[in-house]
């Protein structure tokens, strides 16, 4: 009798990546796991670094040599054994990919059927799908190329007039003094290359500037070569201007930005569609009017024109195409994404968002059989729109595939079939399963996690009085109704409201630009190299590494892995990867330093009976302990104020969780000693014990006479702020007007209030 593997558990067997203390566990298919714990638990290596990862290496294995060549190797997990995996496709918060010709319609594939749409019953038509496109040259503006906008240089900017073309004169590195590009201009015998381009002749600066036409010489090392003349601004213009920056290198980037204007293109008004695209019409509707609609309206806009659809056979093949269209935008609307518009740029999108549209456009594979990975879904979003997330959660599960979350959202919690809890701390203190089974066995197992999950949940005490009020005047930053707001100080005020209702125009964007002297805690990501180090963060390295020189008489570079003192064999690594072309690579501790990172004779050198690699191991907490050095008591303390003192100063930091490195900036952003910190949605990835760290130290900030602000759903910010300024009452359009401006006390029985509402259930002990 032959068992049935498909059926069978996925199984893992001393799962050891990061932090992980030989994790086994049985995760069922077919069904809703969600992975629990504090931040730095153990939940991504798991998950992502354990779960999926081997999943997709194997998955890669069935591809011939050839393509796995071409492909990003991945190597062996480090587990004993992963047993029974099905393909594995993650969903994370990571951007979507693409560039500035990527659009919400593009990347839900709803753009496609519009153009469908108007090649059936566009009038007048501009011809095939094809030629409604801006990304195709049918249908793209012949100005901008599709971009929607027109750059052009500025020669104010590209040419320093003082200077001959000898001395720089263009200032625009791929035509620096020497290069091929400079000689068309320098050496053809054109221009006088010692003249100051102030002297040059209206007929010289025209050539300079906009030639082309003919062939000029241009002489080099291995002979004289005949070259296409093209002017300084017409080269710059074809090899840069024309293509997608977003494409090119850093550093060109930054180049072409330096000598470059740009703004809307005038011939296409933004459009992106040439002059055929634009006139056409249906039901008096243009393609972009259509895709500038919020979804909510462009749903309400096709049921429209389906309803007015005759029996003639191009409408009766407009139907289904209609019908796809709306398919997929009802599911955008149900993860609260119903305030974008197609034609909104992916690339200015959060990555809250960015994980919801592509959760959508899984929902509508009709695949089955996978398992699906997610991580932190409910980033973002309200507490109201995180249950139409759960909808499609386990619509995915329903339609017979496995479903992991890494989560911390009591409402997703309450859906799952299966819970892991890791724990029990962080760091070293975590890496194990403490709980495995359904969530009513985890509100009894007693964990930390459980007690977060059963813990009344109460109004603060009491509130702080405001010392005054940072006044925001006619805020119509994006969907800003043109609001004026008293902003308090003193205190811990929350600004609420769902998602796309305007909290973050408000916060980081109205109140800065009016108050410049505000400390903005975004939501960008901490530079999570592996040679960054929590202790290269908070600036205590250098310090350390004075101590030892200063204690050795020799130079401080000794004692970087980044500078002389790295070990030659692995470059400060610890690590040696070895790659075998199409088999995945390897990599092992350095044999020469034994992971030290260090030269051997760099070890040797100690500061009270410790080597540098021993500091470097030591965590915040210890380090406290051995040093007296103000400068690094400052640094591990702004650590240990962040509640990660059990972090090793020389942990790379391309090794902690989201919710670390959050709070990390946000200690080290304190340090600035700012009246006014603002935060946009801090407890993103957070665990409820950890927003408990974060609310902390939020107090500290208030009580040493600071303001602390902070744009969030998190209900349990609200219940601990002082105040509270609810932005809403929808999104979009719909939104950017006060709602409600009071206490938390005050909010929870506050009419028209979505946040409200949701604080009123929690409060009652029901679901939020």
């Amino acid at each position: 009798m032959t068992t049935d593997r498909a059926a069978a558990p996925i199984t893992v067997i001393g799962a050891r990546e990061n932090n992980l203390r030989d994790v086994s566990l049985r995760i069922p298919k077919g069904r809703l796991t969600v992975f629990t714990g504090v931040s730095g638990s153990g939940k991504s290596s798991l998950v992502f670094d354990t779960i999926a990862a081997e999943s997709q290496r194997r998955l890669n294995e069935l591809f011939p040599a050839f393509v796995r060549n071409r492909m990003p190797l991945r190597e062996r997990t480090s587990a004993d054994a992963v047993d029974n995996l099905t393909a594995a496709v993650v969903v994370d918060q990571r951007p979507l990919s693409g560039n500035s010709r990527s659009t919400v319609g593009t990347a839900t594939e709803v753009h496609p059927v519009l153009r469908v749409l108007f090649s059936r019953l566009g009038e007048p038509s501009a011809g095939p799908a094809s030629a409604y496109s801006f990304n195709d040259p049918q249908g793209m503006c012949p100005e901008c190329d599709g971009l929607g906008r027109a750059t052009r240089v500025d020669t104010a900017r590209l040419l320093d007039e003082d200077r001959s073309l000898n001395q720089g004169a263009i200032r625009f590195p791929a035509m620096a003094v020497g290069t091929p590009s400079w000689q068309l201009y320098a050496e053809s015998g054109l221009f006088d290359p010692d003249k100051p381009l102030r002297d040059f002749t209206a007929e010289e600066r025209e050539l300079l500037l906009h030639g082309k036409g003919f062939r000029v010489k241009r002489a080099s090392r291995r002979g004289v070569y005949q070259n296409e003349y093209e002017g300084v601004v017409e080269a710059i213009t074809r090899r840069y201007l024309r293509r997608d920056l977003d494409s090119m290198g850093a550093r060109t980037r930054e180049a072409v930005e330096r000598v470059a204007v740009g703004g809307i293109c005038p011939a296409c008004g933004g459009t992106r569609l040439n002059e055929a695209a634009r006139a056409s019409t249906v039901a008096g509707r243009t393609i972009t009017e259509l895709a500038a609609l919020e979804i909510t309206d462009l749903v309400a806009e096709l049921q429209g024109i389906a309803e007015g659809l005759g029996t003639r056979p191009h409408e009766r093949a407009a139907r289904p195409v209609i019908a796809t269209a709306l398919a997929v935008l009802r599911r955008v609307a149900d993860v609260g994404l119903g305030y974008l518009s197609l034609d909104r740029a992916t690339t200015t999108l959060s990555g809250g968002e960015a994980q919801r549209l592509k959760t959508v456009r899984y929902l509508g594979s009709g695949l089955t059989g996978l398992t699906y990975v997610f991580d932190e879904p409910s980033a973002g979003l309200h507490p109201r729109d995180v249950h139409r997330l759960g909808r499609l959660l386990l619509e995915l599960r329903d339609q017979g595939n496995t479903v992991l979350l890494v989560e911390h959202d009591r409402s997703l919690i309450a859906l799952a079939d299966h819970v892991v809890d890791m724990g029990p701390g962080a760091g070293t203190r975590g890496g194990r399963v403490v709980f495995e089974g359904p969530v009513d066995r985890l509100r009894r197992a007693g964990t930390l996690t459980a007690r977060r999950l059963t813990e009344p949940r109460r109004l603060k005490p009491a509130v702080r009085t405001p010392t005054g009020a940072l006044t925001v005047r006619g805020a119509d930053l994006h969907n800003l109704r043109g609001i004026t707001v008293e902003i308090p100080t003193g205190v811990l005020t929350a600004v609420t409201g769902v998602a796309g209702s305007g909290k973050s125009s408000l916060v980081t964007g109205a109140l800065p630009a009016q108050h410049p002297g505000v400390v903005v805690v975004d939501q960008s990501a901490v530079g999570a190299s592996a040679r960054a180090t929590p202790g290269s963060y908070v600036d205590v390295l250098d310090t350390v590494r004075g101590l030892f020189a200063a204690a050795h008489g020799v130079r401080p570079g000794l004692f970087s892995f980044n500078s002389a003192g790295a070990c030659p064999t692995c470059r400060g690594r610890g690590t040696v990867r070895t790659d075998l072309a199409f088999l995945e690579p390897v990599t092992a501790v350095c044999e020469e330093c034994g992971g030290g990172r260090f030269r051997p004779d760099v070890l040797e050198l100690r500061l009270a009976g410790r080597s540098i690699a021993d500091v470097l191991a030591m965590t915040a907490d210890e380090a406290a302990e051995f040093f007296t050095d103000p400068a690094v008591l400052r640094g591990v303390g702004t650590l240990r104020e962040a509640g990660l003192g059990y972090l090793a100063l020389g942990q790379p930091l391309s090794t902690l969780s989201g919710g670390e490195l959050q709070r990390l900036k946000l200690a080290q952003r304190m340090r600035e000693g700012a009246a006014v910190y603002v935060l946009d949605e801090p407890t993103t990835g957070l665990h409820p014990a950890d927003v408990d760290a974060l609310l902390e130290l939020l107090d500290r900030i208030v009580d040493r006479g600071g303001t602390a602000v902070v744009a969030e759903h998190d209900l349990g910010v609200v219940r601990n702020a002082d105040w509270v300024i609810d932005i809403g009452p929808e999104a979009g359009r719909r939104g950017g007007t006060v709602v409600f401006e009071g206490t938390p006390a005050a909010l929870a029985p506050a009419p028209g209030s979505v946040t409200g509402e949701y604080l009123r259930r929690e409060l009652a002990g029901g679901p939020a």
